[in-house]
């Protein structure tokens, strides 16, 4: 191990102590600058804050001074023009007089407009710093004179803009129809206000809104109620006098009158109904070829100059015939579209808080003479039914329909409105579904204690046969509606329930179909008990044949069958058991005949000779064939079976259990020698009784 010289460990420490001292001094001498520099620095800084106070002490008057001079302009500026503001408030009046009393039509609306601002302005500032002065009493008067000009031309242009709607356009809003299409089937829209009228009254509404003059909403509904009710009666004074939407000749019949040929004079208000003139005579075509369908093939009767109802009556003033109810369905429909067309516009001239009121007063009078007119067409409906006219039914359902299918749309536009205006179409339905209720039950009742007519002598289908079922046919085309009526009623419900798998079932079929089920059930029961007032039992028979058949070939001939079958699955089968036995019975009125004719072992030859009495007896026998034969070939001749299958299928039938009796007969007897002029009793051959048979029905039919 080194060991250090201490020598040099004293030099090394000597050295260091050297050079640290002359650091330190050096340190010194450069804090003595920095302190020397500041001092140089502060007095230089003390010098120029000297200066600046000494400058700030002589400018500072003199900016004060300039301020208040400033200030001092523009008071002045301030208060000239607060004067030349306050001096114009004074000649407002007398500067817009002539424009203001002139009205906005002369002067122009956006002036008359800005001088009605100008006054407004004026009269804010009279009422606050001057309201004792005469000029407020000046300027309040000429604003209001001005408020009252511009209610004048509010009206003044809403009349003259304002027109009813004219019938043709009516017509053709209504004659919309998926039944119909023509080439040139176009919807008229509905006249709106000219833009610029519109941007006018527009104007004028806001700013006497803005100035909580109401009153022209209610010039606004009373005129725009009035051009309502105008085109609502426009349209039935066209229809009363001929030249509306309605088939001419259906009143009297449901036969259509054929279209005459147009001319170059024809009138303008049929060309523009042409298409709903087409729409109702096709529904009416219908209607009576279905009627015709159903007598005239099966009666071979034809409905002719008579509606094919029940209990047809005359004409009376209480009859609602089929133009009255088309008439009334599209007044109906046009006062919907008028009802919406009010709606659409009122927007932005009637505030939106407002529009609901206003539109109710424009709506009410129009919609009280439709719900007045409906009660009165149901009253009308309902005495008629009183009588038994049950047409009147056919009249009311189309209307219920109809209404039914308006509802929600008319429910959308009264939406907003009082209880009162929304109840009324109710109101009506109410009305016209009692009313329908009504007519099908005294339906079933009336066909119970039918008396319209007598017997037929010739035994063919009765009167009441045919009226209900081609009223129970023209029921068809309204099946929901009565539907609707129907399931009101507990006892259809009920029904409806026991029908097995209810709920697969149409609810609308099988209400009809059980209501059906209970008119034929009746019809059956009431024609079965006219019948026993027939003395011949051939005629009774042979009428409860032609009814039921006729029944049955309706039935299968239309969709009743397939309604009445969801209740009563047997229907169909039961009415070919009736005809069955109906022609049972029918074979009972031979028995007088067929007793001559019967136990041939009453004669006994011998040798080809006849003793006395068995001469007597076989005369006896042709006699009394004959007499009865011919009788009753009189009397049938004139017994009528309008189907003609039926017809001959019963002549068959007659030949089938006649000539083999007859044969037998005729082979035994007709030879043997029991009168010296056999040709006196032997006057038919079989040949000639199936030609006597062939006769039979011939001249009723």
């Amino acid at each position: 191990m080194t060991m250090f010289d201490p020598t040099e460990r004293k030099f090394e420490i000597e050295l260091k102590l050297e050079n640290e001292t002359t650091k330190l001094k050096e340190l010194k001498e450069n804090v003595e600058r920095s302190s020397n520099l500041t001092k140089g620095i502060t007095g230089i800084l003390s010098s120029f804050e000297q200066r600046l106070a000494r400058l700030e002490e002589t400018i500072l008057p003199v900016y004060n001074e300039t301020g208040n001079l400033q200030r001092s302009q523009q008071n002045i500026e301030r208060t000239l023009a607060a004067l030349d503001h306050v001096i114009g408030y004074y000649s407002v009046a007398q500067e817009v007089e002539v424009t203001v009393r002139s009205g906005p039509f002369v002067a122009g609306l956006d002036e008359f407009l800005a001088a009605m601002q100008r006054l407004q302005t004026a009269l804010h500032y009279f009422e606050k710093n001057n309201p004792q002065s005469v000029e407020l009493e000046n300027v309040s008067s000429l604003f209001n004179a001005g408020g009252d000009a511009l209610n004048r031309e509010f009206k003044e242009l809403l009349l003259k803009h304002s027109r009813p709607v004219p019938p043709i356009t009516l017509l053709d809003l209504v004659a919309v129809d998926e039944e119909l299409t023509t080439d040139d089937a176009s919807v008229s829209s509905l006249t709106q206000f000219p833009e610029a009228v519109g941007s006018q009254l527009v104007l004028m509404a806001d700013w006497l809104v803005a100035q909580g003059r109401d009153e022209f909403m209610n010039v606004y509904a009373r005129i725009r109620a009035t051009v309502l009710l105008k085109s609502l009666h426009q349209l039935r004074e066209q229809q009363r006098s001929g030249s509306g939407g309605s088939v001419q000749g259906v009143a009297a019949s449901p036969v259509v009158r054929p279209k005459k040929e147009g001319t170059k004079h024809e009138n303008p208000g049929k060309r523009a109904s042409h298409r709903m003139k087409q729409m109702f005579e096709k529904k009416s075509k219908k209607m009576f070829l279905k009627a015709s369908q159903t007598l005239e093939s099966s009666t071979g009767l034809t409905l002719g100059a008579r509606r094919a109802t029940l209990h047809l009556v005359e004409a009376r003033e209480d009859v609602v015939d089929e133009q009255e109810m088309e008439n009334y369905l599209v007044c109906v429909m046009a006062l919907q579209r008028l009802m919406q067309h009010e709606r659409t516009l009122m927007t932005g001239i009637i505030p939106l808080q407002h529009q609901h009121q206003v539109f109710q007063i424009i709506i009410q009078e129009a919609l009280d003479t439709i719900v007045e007119d409906g009660q009165n067409i149901a009253t009308r409906a309902k005495r008629c039914i009183g009588r038994h006219d049950f047409g009147a039914v056919l009249v009311v359902f189309p209307i219920l329909k109809q209404l039914l299918n308006m509802r929600p749309e008319f429910e959308r536009t009264v939406e907003g409105c009082d209880f009162k205006i929304r109840s009324q179409f109710t109101n009506i339905l109410n009305t016209l579904h009692l009313t329908g209720a009504k007519a099908l039950e005294d339906f079933i009742e009336n066909v119970r204690s039918d008396t319209s007519s007598g017997l037929p002598k010739d035994g063919t289908v009765h009167e009441l046969t045919s009226n209900v079922l081609v009223f129970a046919e023209q029921l068809l085309e309204y099946m929901d509606t009565i539907a609707g009526v129907l399931g009101q009623d507990p006892a259809y419900n009920n029904a409806y329930l026991q029908i097995p798998n209810h709920n697969k079932i149409d609810k609308n079929k099988a209400f009809l179909g059980i209501y059906i089920k209970k008119v034929l059930s009746q019809l059956n029961y009431t024609l079965i008990t006219k019948s026993d007032a027939y003395s011949d039992v051939g005629v009774k028979a042979l009428f409860r044949l032609n009814n039921s058949h006729h029944v049955l070939k309706a039935l299968q001939r239309s969709a009743l069958l397939d309604l009445v079958t969801i209740s009563e699955p047997d229907c169909e089968q039961t009415y070919i058991n009736m005809i069955e036995t109906h022609k049972k019975a029918y074979r009972e009125s031979w028995s007088k005949v067929l007793h001559h004719i019967m136990n041939n072992d009453d004669i006994v030859t011998s040798a080809g000779k006849l003793k006395d009495k068995d001469r007597n007896t076989a005369k006896e026998k042709f006699s009394g064939f004959n007499k009865e034969m011919e009788e009753i070939a009189r009397t049938q001749r004139g017994y009528s079976i309008p189907d003609v299958e039926l017809r001959e299928s019963l002549k068959r039938d007659n030949k089938e259990y006649i000539l083999p009796k007859y044969n037998a007969f005729y082979d035994k007897y007709s030879t043997l020698s029991f009168s010296k002029n056999p040709e006196k009793y032997v006057k038919y051959s079989p040949e000639q009784v199936a030609a006597l048979l062939d006769h039979f029905f011939d001249v009723a039919a």
